[in-house]
């Protein structure tokens, strides 16, 4: 009686252990290209978030200038014809009550307009330099608050890139409004240290302690557009609680040349 043929062989399956050795490479490789493509994209929103706001910094500078050029110079024309006015008018009663009024007004709109160009962009910065500017936003703040405050800079002016001494001042100006909003203090201090790798702001208050929400919940940009803008050159912000009560707000950025640098302004 023939033998029955043999039947053909099944291909062998690798065993589990080996399957999953084969798939951990691909694995490995898949998460390793997944996290390049995150950290290039990052780095891309990065470079996109510095150009945005070194556009939007020159823009508010330049409507600062436009307001003291423009709208400033006929203000001063005005006050002056209305000077000239003054003399030529008879000494009515009626007449001196409403150029009283007029003058006034115009006062007022010449404060109006001094005030806009400071919050569009703080000419001190440039003209006087980062101490000037800091000193004033201190004393400011502390007489608006009635508040103490005590501001140690060094002697000598700050030798930063004006995109540190603007990061330096947004990040200043934005702790004294969470101090006043949420602190209850009733003293603040402001140090600034500057070595030639680095320059630091501290700004401390003896208030209740931080609000961390102004770093963390949403619709509160102050300071964290402020944190991402020293992350851009290279630094970073900290708000935290003190020992002693309070809290401190620290901005340190590095003065190294791998910091990104400002777009010029026009």
């Amino acid at each position: 009686m023939p033998a029955s043929p043999a039947a053909p062989a099944l291909p062998s399956r690798p065993a589990p252990d080996a399957a999953l050795a084969c798939a951990a490479p691909d694995a490995a490789q898949a998460c390793a290209d997944s996290a390049q493509a995150v950290a290039l994209r990052n780095a891309e929103l990065s470079d996109l978030l510095g150009h945005l706001h070194n556009c939007w910094d020159n823009e508010r500078r330049s409507l600062s200038r436009q307001l003291h050029d423009s709208l400033g110079s006929s203000l001063t024309a005005l006050t002056m014809h209305l000077g000239m006015l003054t003399l030529k008018l008879p000494p009515e009663p009626a007449l001196q009550e409403r150029l009283a009024q007029m003058k006034q007004l115009l006062l007022q709109v010449v404060e109006t307009n001094r005030q806009m160009q400071m919050q569009l962009w703080n000419d001190k910065l440039e003209f006087l330099g980062v101490r000037v500017a800091l000193c004033e936003v201190v004393d400011q703040f502390g007489a608006q608050q009635q508040l103490q405050t005590s501001c140690r800079l060094p002697e000598q002016d700050l030798h930063c890139p004006r995109s540190h001494a603007v990061v330096l001042l947004h990040a200043l100006e934005e702790g004294l409004r969470n101090v006043a909003a949420h602190a209850h203090a009733s003293a603040i201090d402001v140090q600034v240290d500057e070595t030639p790798q680095s320059i630091t702001l501290r700004l401390s208050d003896n208030g209740v302690g931080p609000d961390t929400a102004a770093l963390q919940a949403g619709g509160k940009f102050g300071l964290r557009t402020v944190r991402e803008r020293a992350a851009y050159l290279g630094g970073s912000l900290t708000l935290v609680a003190q020992a002693s009560g309070g809290s401190m707000l620290t901005v340190s950025l590095p003065l190294t040349t791998g910091a990104p640098a400002a777009s010029p302004s026009h």
